[in-house]
Formats: structure tokens, C-alpha cells, sequence
């Protein structure tokens, strides 16, 4: 490994920056407020129908990924992505030209486009004995880029670029780094064959391989997948509506707040996660993500509770509750999966797994922005995001704790020790 370590280093920045350069296309529609669009559907406002049709696209795309991320195979991956890509600035230039009631499409197709993208990419990375390492480096993208892309999209809207022409402006200058990044993607080395020892071989699946393995392991995936339904619309909510949050904390007139903030996040995820490849054991590690899931629960409900108390000023409070959020969240992103899959010893594939947790997380986020929407729509931005908090505080601790509790069992009962004692 150690030869080949400098290449998979610079596999890892490059699957940062492909996925960087994809959210340059995602995300700047967030920083706008569309309050001069006179059409309002079903009436929700203008904002809240495009956050909701893109997450629909989103959540559509993880659908099919579910199927396509279990077949997909190594050739062709850098061409699919670019192709991707491209389709979703193309649905942004065509979201300037036409009307509001079709702009609301293209969007769907934009948030479509891009819901294959992660898979694509981690595609690269798993299976290795440097998954967590590549994992963390890779996760790192959509902490940094959602926070740097609205402040790029809040500065060209701050030098008089049209609201509906700010998001593909914001997301050209991304191609050359998109480009890059995957022709240096392409010339990673192939997992080793240490690597598939110690990991599990990664291979497509295919219908009968996917039943078998959800039938066998349903369990542990229903608790896994219910918490990450609740951190995805946790994490959506936040993210969609941040310029709407600091606004209401007094702290919108800044470009540089989206960016701020989450710096400090991505040190404080990313670090934690990337120490787990210090863990060899692959079932010490599966519950040691288990614990910095309930640790990310924890740190958003005391974070928000501290806020409330008067010990935590607005920036500390979603820099808090954003590490929480993120430390619970990017497990299940790249780590978790990969390390249950070797837990297991099954051959199958991570994208699978993680596609079957993203399009059950999308549907999550959609269910809370309808529900805002149209039951609370009224409602202050900072307490609902703090009733939020606490209620997935605990949804997220209880949940992922019986999953451990699980995996604990298992390990306990292929050690030959009693029910009793596990």
C-alpha cells in the first residue's frame, strides 16, 4: 500500500474536487430569494417549489441508483459523470431563458442529473484499506462546497448578476476543475489484493444478489436508513435555507457567513472520521461509526440546547449543531456501508447500500419542506430549526444505538459467547 499511497492520496483530492465542482451546479440556487417571482404553486413561495422539485430529482435519481449503483462496473465512470454534469448546467441555462412554470422543470431535471454523482465517485474509493481515509477527504466536498458555492453565487448577486442567471454563472468556471479531477480519477490504482482481503471484493449485484442481501440484513438497514431519513432532512433543511437562518439570527448581510461557518465543521467531521482507519477491525470500526453518529446526535441536541440557555452565541450554535449534523451524517456516506459490507463478508457494493439510504433520506427532506410549507408556513425560521434539532437529536441516538446494539450481538454470537453476556 505504501507504494501506491501517493496516488490514492491524489485520487482522494480529486474525488473532493469532482464532487466540489458538482455542487457548483446544485446549490447556489439556495442563496437566492426569489421573492420577485409572482408564481407561486400549490402555493408554496417560489423558493420552497424549486428546493422541493430539485430534491424530487434528487430523490428520483437515488432511485434508479439504487438499481444502476449495484451494476455499475468500472468502465465508463468519468463520461457518465462529465455527461451528467453537463446535462444539469444545461438545465440551469434553460431555467434563465424560460418562463417560472417551466424553469420548475428544469430544475427537476437539474436535481435528476446530479443524484448519480456521488455513487459514481465513491465508486473509486471503496473497498479499500484507505476507504475511511479517501472516505473523509471525498465527504469533505459537501460540507465545504455547499457553504462556498453560495457565497460565490451571493457575490454574483451582490455584483448585479440576475437572479435567475446567477446559478449557471456560478457553476461555469467548475468545468476545468471537473475535468481535471476525473482524468486523474481514472488512473487511481485498482483495489489490491490486500485490500479485498481485508475488505471484501467489490463486484456489480444483481436482482436475486440485492434481495438476498436486503432479506438477510433487513434489520439493521430499516434502523440505519430511519436515522439517516432524519439527519438527511435535518441537513437539507439547514443547508437549503441557511441565507433564510442567519438573516434570522441577524447575520445575512455577509457572503463570507455561508463559508465561516462551515469551515470549522469540516475540521472538526472530517478529523473524526478520518482516524477511523486507524481502526483494522472491522467490527470495532462498524461500532465506532455507530458511536460518532450518536456522538453528531448528541452534539446538536446539547449545542441547540446551550444556545437556547444563553451560553452559545448564533455563529458557535450552527457551527455546533452543523458538526453534529455532519459528524452523524458522513458515515453513511462512504464508511458505514463499507465496513458493514467487510462485516458481513459479503460480496456486494457500497453505492447500493448508500443509494437505498439516499432515496429513503430524500424522501425524508421532501416530507419536511411540504410539511413546512403548507402546515407552518408562518413559522420563525430559528425555532421550528430548534424544535428540528431536539426531536432529531434523539430520533437519531435512539435509533442508531439499536443498530449497534445489533452488530454488537452478532460479533458476540460468532465469538461463541452467550446471548446472556452480549
Amino acid at each position: 500500500m505504501a507504494g501506491d499511497l501517493p496516488r490514492l492520496l491524489l485520487g482522494g483530492l480529486a474525488a473532493f474536487a469532482a464532487y466540489f465542482a458538482m455542487y457548483a451546479f446544485r446549490k447556489p440556487l439556495a442563496v437566492a430569494g426569489w421573492t420577485d417571482v409572482g408564481f407561486h404553486p400549490f402555493g408554496l413561495d417560489y423558493k420552497t417549489a424549486l428546493v422541493i422539485v430539485q430534491v424530487v430529482g434528487y430523490a428520483a435519481s437515488k432511485l434508479i441508483g439504487i438499481r444502476v449503483m449495484a451494476e455499475f462496473g468500472r468502465i465508463g465512470r468519468a463520461s457518465v459523470i462529465f455527461g451528467l454534469i453537463s446535462i444539469s448546467w444545461a438545465c440551469l441555462i434553460a431555467f434563465a431563458l424560460l418562463p417560472p412554470v417551466l424553469g420548475l422543470a428544469c430544475i427537476l431535471m437539474n436535481g435528476f442529473a446530479l443524484g448519480m454523482i456521488w455513487g459514481l465517485v465513491f465508486s473509486y474509493l471503496e473497498g479499500r484499506r484507505t476507504t475511511e481515509l479517501l472516505g473523509a477527504m471525498l465527504c469533505g466536498a459537501f460540507i465545504l462546497a455547499s457553504g462556498v458555492v453560495k457565497s460565490a453565487g451571493a457575490l454574483l448577486l451582490q455584483e448585479g448578476v440576475p437572479e435567475h442567471w446567477m446559478p449557471a454563472a456560478t457553476g461555469l468556471p467548475f468545468f476545468p476543475v471537473l475535468i481535471l479531477s476525473l482524468w486523474l480519477l481514472e488512473r487511481m490504482p485498482a483495489p489490491s489484493a490486500a485490500d479485498e482481503a481485508e475488505r471484501t471484493p467489490r463486484r456489480p449485484m444483481d436482482k436475486t444478489e440485492r434481495a438476498a442481501f436486503l432479506q438477510a440484513h433487513g434489520l439493521p438497514m430499516a434502523l440505519l436508513t430511519a436515522s439517516y431519513i432524519v439527519l438527511t432532512a435535518m441537513r437539507d433543511f439547514r443547508d437549503n435555507f441557511a441565507a433564510e437562518l442567519w438573516t434570522a439570527l441577524g447575520m445575512g448581510g455577509s457572503a463570507a457567513v455561508f463559508s465561516a461557518s462551515e469551515l470549522p465543521v469540516a475540521v472538526i467531521a472530517l478529523g473524526a472520521l478520518a482516524g477511523l482507519i486507524l481502526v483494522r477491525d472491522n467490527v470495532k470500526a462498524m461500532l465506532a461509526m455507530h458511536g460518532v453518529i450518536m456522538l453528531g446526535g448528541a452534539l446538536l441536541g446539547l449545542g441547540t440546547l446551550a444556545f437556547q440557555a444563553g451560553l452559545l452565541g448564533p455563529m458557535p450554535w450552527m457551527i455546533l449543531a452543523g458538526a453534529g449534523l455532519y459528524l452523524a451524517y458522513l458515515p453513511f456516506n462512504a464508511m458505514l456501508f463499507d465496513r458493514m459490507i467487510a462485516v458481513l463478508g459479503r460480496t456486494a457494493n457500497a453505492g447500493f447500500l448508500i443509494y437505498i439510504a439516499d432515496t429513503a433520506g430524500y424522501a425524508g427532506s421532501i416530507a419536511l419542506l411540504l410539511w413546512r410549507s403548507l402546515f407552518a408556513p408562518a413559522a420563525d425560521w430559528v425555532p421550528l430549526f430548534i424544535a428540528f434539532a431536539h426531536v432529531a437529536a434523539v430520533l437519531i441516538i435512539v435509533l442508531t444505538g439499536i443498530s449497534a446494539l445489533y452488530f454488537w450481538r452478532r460479533a458476540g454470537q460468532k465469538r461463541g459467547i452467550p446471548d446472556c453476556l452480549t
